[in-house]
């Protein structure tokens, strides 16, 4: 089957659809987080239309249960972007939104839909290398501190209320990261681009180069920031995630 006609609207996206750009990058957001991290990013970039996706059991879709398993969630991703893969379109995931990227991407041939014009990887290792993220070894009142801190780092007050919203939500993501399992290297079939940020404390470029397992063309780029530091979309990460183009 081929994507067929764009729908009007759709949970998982958190902004409105455009019939009027060429391509499309699908942004997949990081554990505890929904489509808000890419709140700062612009609405297209070089002409590309910028999607940010909205997993169930977050933000605005708090009341919707839980996505349970990266399968799960990939399997139901897939259709949902069906009627939006009828232009070019890439893939952006950032640290743990890159492992649902990708199994988002490697389900898509199986449905007789395209493969992504290119994947963008952010601030994670390969799943085949097994599990790296430390929050996967914090305690809640760990997970809480760690919350509390990246919601400072944006300027904005660590409500207590908000701090629980948010992490009911990480630990039921953590729970799912616990669960998933991926022992060997799936090719893409599109070109691959690795992105580590140079002050990430979490992950090295080191651990990355296992990606290149996963296609036959992958670059690697350094960029200046931290590991949260993508959600302001700098200049040169919005270059990287367009080199496509």
């Amino acid at each position: 089957m081929t994507p067929g006609p764009a729908t009007a609207a759709s949970p998982w996206f958190a902004r409105p659809h455009s019939a009027d750009r060429p391509a499309r990058i699908f942004c997949f957001p990081y554990s505890g987080s929904g489509a808000s991290a890419f709140s700062a990013w612009p609405a297209s970039i070089a002409g590309t239309e910028i999607c940010p996706l909205q997993f169930p059991g977050r933000e605005n879709r708090l009341g919707e249960p839980h996505y349970g398993t990266y399968e799960k969630l990939a399997a139901e991703l897939a259709e949902a972007l069906r009627p939006r893969l009828d232009r070019p379109f890439a893939l952006f995931g950032h640290c743990a939104g890159a492992l649902h990227a990708l199994e988002t991407a490697a389900l898509l041939p199986g449905l007789g839909l395209p493969r992504p014009d290119c994947f963008v990887v952010s601030g994670q290792a390969p799943p085949h290398d097994g599990p790296r993220d430390r929050m996967l070894r914090m305690t809640e009142a760990e997970l809480r501190g760690e919350l509390e801190a990246v919601v400072r780092s944006r300027g904005i007050d660590p409500r207590p209320d908000i701090v629980d919203v948010g992490l009911a939500v990480l630990l039921k993501d953590l729970a799912a990261a616990r669960e998933y399992r991926r022992t060997e290297p799936v090719p893409l079939g599109c070109p691959l681009v690795v992105l580590h940020w140079r002050d990430d404390p979490d992950v090295s470029l080191d651990q990355l180069q296992g990606w290149r397992q996963y296609s036959d063309t992958v670059e690697f780029h350094v960029i200046d920031g931290g590991h949260h530091d993508f959600m302001n979309a700098p200049r040169e990460l919005q270059e990287l995630v367009t080199c496509w183009r």
